[in-house]
């Protein structure tokens, strides 16, 4: 599955409504992010020296079963939060900047809105 579009070149939320499409789209980022277990993945690639991480460190922070752990980091990958590249036997994550970037200018709205 191709990464969601909606994190490309969007104005804030307070400069232009949403469309239906868009606004779908979006709502599957923020469903990603809206589970626990998702959110303490990101937190790990994000905090792991250099930058990336290997799944078999993720599996190892989590009292879950690898393939909820694959799901997961599927779920995370779809929307164009992560990457990854397979070396080998293991699966190696990484952010991915421009994503997180666009998602945080979307959400830049001024506390006076």
């Amino acid at each position: 599955m191709e990464p969601l579009r909606i994190l490309d070149c969007s104005p804030p939320l307070v400069r232009e409504q949403l469309d239906p499409g868009r606004a779908a789209e979006l709502a599957r980022v923020f469903k990603a992010l809206g589970d626990p277990v998702r959110l303490r993945i990101l937190s790990i690639v994000a905090g792991h020296a250099g930058g990336e991480v290997c799944v078999c460190d993720i599996t190892g922070a989590f009292d879950l079963t690898q393939p909820t752990i694959s799901h997961h980091l599927k779920v995370l990958r779809d929307v164009g939060l992560l990457t990854h590249e397979r070396r080998g036997s293991w699966v190696y994550y990484r952010l991915v900047p421009e994503s997180l970037s666009r998602l945080s200018a979307l959400l830049d709205i001024p506390a006076t809105v």
